[in-house]
């Protein structure tokens, strides 16, 4: 970037780019057994219940084209 020849009336602002706090975020602490054996379970739970709603979906949504189309008494003329 290119820098201004002209004063600018609030500097801090212009150069906020170029700014790094010396902060650092505290260090994460590690998740308890408890707490990673409850994450694995709840991504089990939702895997196998996407699974099973393709399992049980799949026949709904299947054409079956070797089943003889059914008529209706209407349509056969009585």
């Amino acid at each position: 970037m290119f820098r201004r020849r002209e004063p600018v009336p609030f500097a801090f602002v212009a150069e906020a780019d170029r700014f790094r706090g010396n902060v650092a975020p505290p260090p994460r602490e590690r998740a308890s057994f408890g707490q990673m054996a409850g994450r694995w379970l709840l991504g089990l739970t939702l895997v196998a219940g996407i699974a099973g709603a393709l399992v049980l979906g799949m026949p709904a949504l299947s054409t079956d084209t070797h089943a003889p189309a059914q008529q209706s008494q209407a349509s056969q003329g009585r």
